[in-house]
């Protein structure tokens, strides 16, 4: 999806109005809206319109009419009430695709804008809030569009008749009609700020549980590893409990919004009855028994709908606090700009960096500073230094996930802020210290996003990643399901398929953090003999703390709080005596 079509969609949502937003998503497709709304009409047509059968047969009773005019009746009645079937079906699958098409778009715009949003808002957010906003907030938008259409469509049918047919039998009585709305309204209008703010509150106690949920199953490993399985219960319940209060307190004020609605449209239907009864016995106005019937039921109708809309006030805040929600998302300014900007057909892998400096958001001190770097195709350069040097840092800014504060990145000599990011990484691969594989077979896994990598590409992949041999030990082979995040394979043979996951990609730019730092020594072994291979004829940067696994680099880079303090080969730097130096001496004292 391109970020004009992306735009498109997030403009539809705008958090500070809600409801207009809603219509707005409703509205893009109209035929559909008015084939439903059309189809319901006719359907709730008995609803309305049978109280004035029952009226005139009553009438026809006591006046001594015919049993044909009482059979007409019936005849009128029965066809009002086989025609809602047909037209009943025609609304439902016209305004649920709707709403089915609705709930689509807004996952599916949450996706695309996921994707375009900065690596930097991803530190800001947790994955569990995401995925409770993609999953859980669009669910409620589709239930609020379900639940509260019917019965708004319903009442306002409703009172349209009601109005008409009275208007025409006792006009006299429309006052009595008119004080329904405004108390209806009253009641909305009172309660809607409390029930707005209870709603957001219970949103984000929510979003907190979901976020340590996440986190309790991410830490799974090291809880039991360290025994701490009822602290982990506990930070959960503690969330828990906040959920349990913030959704009590919704609740309650849920139940006087039910209680107040049902009370007071009951005491306006008694009102009404009694008051047409009045007027008939004292021939105040000239109403008939069947009127009396008439005009108490179109009232209770009235009521009973304004009742059921008004208890619907907590699923419509609900829905609308989603909306906010998903707004949250759609409309985040922290966007990776893209769009129009110079595709990257090839790429030969020269880097250049000039005086480049990055401070991160919120930061006093820059990340990294003054980095001037010529990297030719082909070479490989190692960045080592003390945790919090900018090694990292520097790789972020090379894949474009971060921006340089000043100074510029050159791709084969063109600055990358002139270049759409995204063309230029499908010539870039990434091996991270963590391999990150999906739940799908390990065929999946390697070829992910690439459309039509044929087996042989796939399997020579694997052989240079010295994956090959395990792979074939595995009873489904390539179609083993590695499991989620690959759990069911070691950690050696998690980072070999990465490897072969960039092979496959015949990349020129590669990117390698600590790809070997969390392995034991055999599996150190093949991963280093895979990555020997990976990096064969590509331009490599290298972040390491292992310093044995850079020896062989054309250039070894020492940075030391975002500066570089010194760069060489490793004979060289050894042979300087400086801070390489004393680290090589560090390691090599501890083996």
């Amino acid at each position: 999806m391109s970020q004009q079509a992306l735009a498109d969609r997030s403009a539809l949502i705008d958090g500070a109005r809600p409801v207009r937003s809603v219509l707005r998503l409703l509205a893009r497709r109209p035929w559909r809206m008015l084939l439903a709304f059309c189809a319901f009409a006719v359907k709730e047509v008995p609803l309305w319109f049978l109280p004035v059968v029952t009226a005139a047969i009553i009438d026809l009773v006591s006046t001594g009419g015919s049993v044909a005019s009482v059979l007409g009746w019936l005849a009128i009645a029965v066809a009002l009430l086989v025609q809602n079937y047909p037209n009943h079906i025609v609304y439902t699958r016209n305004f649920m695709t709707v709403v089915r098409d609705t709930g689509a778009d807004l996952r599916n715009a949450l996706a695309a804008r996921l994707q375009s949003l900065s690596i930097g808002y991803y530190t800001r957010v947790s994955s569990s809030i995401v995925q409770t906003k993609v999953v859980r907030d669009v669910e409620n938008v589709e239930l609020m569009l379900q639940q509260m259409t019917h019965p708004l469509l319903s009442s306002i049918m409703v009172l349209a008749g009601a109005v008409s047919m009275t208007a025409i039998a006792v006009p006299q009585f429309l006052p009595v009609y008119a004080l329904t709305v405004p108390i209806a309204i009253g009641l909305r209008a009172a309660l809607r700020r409390r029930s707005r703010a209870r709603n957001e509150v219970f949103r984000r106690e929510m979003e907190g549980f979901a976020a340590r949920v996440g986190e309790m199953a991410s830490l799974i490993p090291v809880t039991r590893a360290h025994g701490l399985e009822q602290t982990a219960v506990s930070r959960v319940a503690t969330g828990a409990d906040g959920v349990r209060r913030a959704g009590l307190h919704l609740d309650m004020l849920n139940g006087h919004v039910s209680s107040i609605s049902w009370v007071t449209m009951q005491l306006l239907g008694v009102g009404c009855l009694g008051l047409a009864a009045v007027f008939a016995i004292t021939a105040f106005l000239p109403i008939s028994p069947g009127q009396v019937v008439l005009l108490s039921t179109y009232f209770a109708l009235l009521t009973s709908g304004l009742t059921q809309l008004l208890m619907l006030i907590p699923v419509g805040a609900r829905g609308m606090e989603s909306v906010r929600s998903i707004a949250e998302v759609l409309q985040e300014p922290d966007v990776e700009q893209n769009e129009g900007k110079r595709a990257v057909e090839t790429v030969t892998g020269r880097l250049t960096l000039d005086r480049v400096a990055h401070r991160y958001p919120g930061s006093d001190d820059e990340a990294v500073q003054g980095i001037t770097l010529d990297i030719e195709p082909g070479t490989t350069v190692a960045f080592v230094g003390s945790s919090g040097s900018g090694k990292s840092t520097l790789l972020n800014l090379v894949l474009g996930f971060a921006r340089p504060t000043s100074g510029r990145i050159l791709l084969d000599g063109v600055d990358m802020q002139e270049l759409d990011l995204r063309t230029a990484r499908r010539r870039t691969s990434v091996v991270p210290q963590e391999s990150v594989l999906f739940e799908g077979t390990i065929r999946e896994n390697i070829a992910y996003g690439l459309e039509g990598a044929s087996e042989d590409r796939i399997i020579t992949a694997l052989r240079d990643a010295n994956a090959w041999e395990f792979i074939t030990d595995l009873p489904e082979g390539l179609d083993t399901v590695v499991g989620e995040r690959g759990a069911r394979l070691s950690g050696g043979q998690r980072q070999r398929l990465a490897i072969a996951r960039a092979l496959v990609r015949d990349p020129r730019i590669l990117l390698l953090d600590e790809a070997t730092s969390a392995l034991d020594p055999e599996a150190e072994a093949l991963v280093k003999e895979a990555l020997g291979r990976l990096m064969h004829g590509r331009t490599t940067l290298v972040v390491a703390h292992r310093l044995s696994t850079i020896r062989s680099a054309d250039r070894i880079v020492v940075l030391d709080r975002g500066r570089i303090a010194e760069q060489g080969t490793h004979a060289e730097l050894l042979e300087a005596g400086g801070r390489y130096a004393g680290m090589h001496l560090t390691q090599t004292a501890v083996h």
